[in-house]
């Protein structure tokens, strides 16, 4: 069991995220992953700097922490050329401390470079496994081409490769999006506790390292946690289809009036007590996942980390799959 935190990119600047790494791999975390945004959920999270810059300047802060994208999305804002350029420069940069986490993206994200976000899920796959199949085909060396029904590269080359090349762990929630991860990715990534992702995954062939995100929210008492995680992230309980859909921080802000403090307290662990965290997370590791990555909606990101190193750590890292799904 690996143990990461959450990098929220949405509610804290770029030095900020910086700070939190830093502490983060002092506290004990295996790794720190970061959302690659161009807006935020809501407008009062504040906060949407360029995840590669700031991941660039960890790695030059740090010496042991891992290092991830969750997740970045190779096909519209940026190329896949871009990605597999960057996701090489910064494994270099990190000795080789870097994770790519990728997937289909949300509109939110894409649209904003003015050339449309498919309607169509079946296209954003094909589109999808069209990007990683040009990183592949560009991480293997060499001036490279590729025509495919969506995305094209013409005679292009990475010339800085690292010798290991970085772990690609790809976001799926269904059959066919874990299809592609067990086909094209080395790892998968999710964010919901259903054991059929993991089943679908392994399934289809996958059987590498399985990365799941742990809602919670750190705060000296429930309510006060609560009511965090409900002014900033009430969106996590909508869902993925809501998720990928929505164009702008406005829709989601209209899409969520109804979202209550009781549905907070039921998908996240609030407060203080140590049992609820380790219950929340142990129905991801029942369904199979063996990275958890804790993301903190609470007010105060000292608190938590603190609170982590001295109550979790441990027990967290001990948890065993109870569920015969895993």
């Amino acid at each position: 069991m690996e143990i990461g935190y959450k990098l929220a990119a949405e509610a804290f600047g770029p030095a900020e995220l910086v700070r939190q790494a830093v502490l983060a791999e002092e506290a004990g975390f295996d790794f720190v992953e970061i959302s690659d945004h161009y807006h935020p959920w809501l407008d009062n999270q504040g906060h949407s700097p360029f995840a590669w810059t700031v991941l660039g300047s960890i790695a030059a802060k740090t010496s042991r922490i891992g290092l991830a994208t969750g997740v970045t999305c190779p096909t519209v804002r940026y190329h896949p050329a871009i990605i597999a350029q960057a996701a090489a420069t910064l494994a270099l940069v990190s000795d080789g401390r870097f994770v790519l986490g990728v997937g289909s993206g949300e509109r939110l994200n894409e649209h904003v470079v003015g050339q449309g976000f498919p309607d169509s899920v079946r296209v954003r796959h094909e589109m999808f496994r069209e990007s990683l199949e040009i990183i592949r085909l560009l991480w293997s060396g060499g001036y490279r081409s590729y025509d495919g029904t969506y995305l094209r590269l013409e005679d292009a080359r990475v010339f800085d490769l690292p010798e290991e090349l970085p772990l690609i762990a790809v976001a799926a929630s269904g059959k066919a999006s874990t299809r592609i991860a067990a086909e094209l990715g080395d790892g998968l990534f999710a964010t919901e506790d259903k054991p059929e992702i993991v089943r679908h995954y392994r399934d289809a062939g996958g059987n590498g390292p399985r990365y799941a995100e742990v809602p919670m929210a750190w705060a000296p008492d429930e309510h006060t946690a609560a009511r965090a995680a409900l002014d900033t992230s009430r969106w996590a309980v909508t869902g993925w289809k809501v998720m990928s859909e929505l164009p702008n921080p406005v829709n989601f802000d209209a899409a969520t009036t109804t979202v209550r403090e009781e549905d907070i307290l039921e998908k996240f662990a609030c407060g203080t007590e140590p049992s609820r965290y380790l219950e929340v997370a142990q129905k991801f590791v029942d369904a199979g996942f063996d990275r958890l990555v804790m993301q903190n909606a609470g007010p105060d990101p000292d608190g938590f980390i603190d609170f982590y190193k001295r109550s979790l750590d441990g027990p967290m890292r001990q948890l065993k799959p109870d569920s015969t799904e895993s």
